[in-house]
C-alpha cells in the first residue's frame, strides 16, 4: 500500500493528451529525510520505471530505467545491502581503516542498457553512508543521479520488487487482452473516491483498489486467486456489523 501527493506538475501530465505516455503504477517511499517516487510507465516504445528523488528543499532528480534494467539494478540492491550489512558486523569505514576507499567508496557496479550506463556506488562521507546511482549517456548526453541512504536500500529494493513481479521484467510490456475483463467501478464514500480496476500481466488477473480523497491517492491489488477469499472476508465482517446493529 502506497500514499502518494500528487504535485500540480504530475496533475497535468496525467490529464495531457496525446503524450502517448501511461502511468500504470507507482510507489512513495520516505527514506531520511528524502521522498521517492517509483513509477511504472508505458509509452510506445515499451515499458519503463522512472524514478524521482525529492529532497527537503525539494530538489527533484530522475532516473529512467527499462524494466529489464530495472530488474539488475533489484539484483545489485541485495548485493549493496548484504555489503552494507557486513560492513557494519565488521565495524569497518573509510575513517578507521589505513587505507581507506578512493573517494569514499565501498562497493561498485554498471549497468550496461543499449546507449545508456548506469553506475552504482556505495559511498561513505561525514553524513554517512549510501547509495549513489548516475544515469550517463555517450557523446555528451546527460547525466543524472539520485542518492539512497544505505538504510533505505531494502525498502527500495522490495518497493522494486512489488512492481516487477506484477508488470514483469519484458521492456516491450506486452499485455494480454482485455476484453473479456470486468469493466471498472467506481463508488463514492462521503469524501472519498473508490476505484475498481481489472487488469492482467503475465501473472495472471489482478483488481487494484484504489482510494482517492484530495490529492492524496492509496491503493491496494488483489491477485484473482485471492477474489473469494476477499469477499469472503468483506462478508463476515458485514454479517458481524449487521448482527451488532440488530442486538442494538
Amino acid at each position: 500500500m502506497s500514499d502518494r501527493e500528487l504535485s500540480g506538475d504530475e496533475q497535468q501530465q496525467s490529464q495531457a493528451q496525446g503524450s502517448g505516455e501511461q502511468e500504470l503504477a507507482t510507489r512513495t517511499l520516505h527514506i531520511q529525510s528524502k521522498r521517492f517516487y517509483l513509477d511504472v510507465k508505458q509509452n510506445r516504445r515499451g515499458r519503463f520505471i522512472k524514478v524521482a528523488e525529492v529532497g527537503a528543499g525539494g530538489k527533484k532528480s530522475r532516473l529512467l530505467l527499462a524494466m529489464s534494467s530495472a530488474a539488475e539494478f533489484r539484483d545489485y540492491l541485495t548485493e549493496f545491502t548484504e555489503h552494507y550489512a557486513s560492513l557494519d558486523a565488521n565495524d569497518e569505514s573509510p575513517s578507521n581503516t589505513e587505507n581507506p576507499p578512493e573517494d569514499g567508496k565501498l562497493k561498485s557496479e554498471m549497468i550496461v542498457k543499449d546507449n545508456k550506463r548506469y553506475y552504482l556506488d556505495l559511498k561513505e562521507n561525514q553524513r554517512g553512508r549510501f547509495l549513489r546511482v548516475s544515469q550517463t549517456i555517450p557523446r555528451g548526453g546527460p547525466r543524472s543521479q539520485i542518492a539512497i541512504p544505505a538504510q533505505g536500500m531494502i525498502e527500495f529494493r522490495d518497493a522494486l520488487t512489488e512492481l516487477l513481479d506484477e508488470y514483469g521484467t519484458d521492456d516491450q510490456g506486452e499485455e494480454e487482452p482485455q476484453s473479456e475483463l470486468p469493466e471498472s467501478r467506481s463508488m463514492r464514500v462521503e469524501n472519498k473516491m473508490f476505484y475498481f480496476d481489472v487488469g492482467s500481466n503475465r501473472r495472471g488477473v489482478y483488481m487494484r483498489v484504489s482510494e482517492v480523497r484530495n490529492n492524496f491517492r492509496t491503493a491496494i491489488t488483489i491477485p484473482e486467486r485471492s477474489w473469494a477469499r476477499f469477499r469472503d472476508t468483506l462478508s463476515e465482517f458485514v454479517d458481524k456489523s449487521g448482527k451488532k446493529e440488530g442486538s442494538q
